[in-house]
């Protein structure tokens, strides 16, 4: 068999659709992400090949020839990623001065002291209301029932540890 003769009789359209096919997955690999140029691009591709190839071994030729060009593409993408145009886009240049620092938590120690009412039942964890903020709490372990009076007692990082507020008795006073 003459590897010639395989592509002797051919047709512009299915030559149409892998060339646009090759060009609109080679813009999706510019533009990362699976959008209408992938899809499109997979789609052309797929439907010249099934157009073209009048026997499986001419479709298997097709695939590998595709797939050279795409992973030639690729290569290209990915040196210009590295070191070219591309680069200035993709890649992150500026950089946090030492100076400035940030926190994942805020700095809630001045909410110590602060007191409030439970939204739920503690046991141990539930929601309080501090002056209309509604937080996480957890007690010490105590069962808490809804609508008592508590305190934040500590921050422990993003932990707020609350204790019942002892309300005086009205027959001491």
């Amino acid at each position: 068999m003459d590897f010639a003769a395989i592509f002797t009789d051919y047709s512009w359209i299915p030559l149409l659709c892998i060339a646009a096919g090759l060009i609109l997955i080679i813009i999706e690999m510019f533009h990362p992400g699976f959008g209408v140029p992938g899809v499109m691009g997979i789609v052309l591709l797929t439907a010249g090949i099934i157009l073209y190839a009048k026997t499986v071994l001419q479709a298997l030729i097709l695939i590998a020839v595709v797939l050279a060009v795409l992973g030639a593409a690729l290569a290209l993408v990915l040196q210009s990623a590295s070191k070219g145009r591309l680069a200035k886009h993709i890649v992150l240049d500026s950089t946090v001065d030492d100076d400035v620092r940030f926190s994942a938590t805020d700095d809630l120690s001045y909410l110590v002291g602060s007191e409030g009412r439970t939204l739920s039942v503690l046991r141990p964890s539930g929601i309080a209301d501090f002056n209309g903020v509604r937080l996480d709490v957890v007690s010490e372990g105590e069962y808490i029932p809804k609508g008592t009076l508590v305190f934040i007692d500590k921050i422990e990082g993003n932990r707020i540890v609350v204790k019942r507020k002892q309300v005086p008795d009205r027959h001491e006073a």
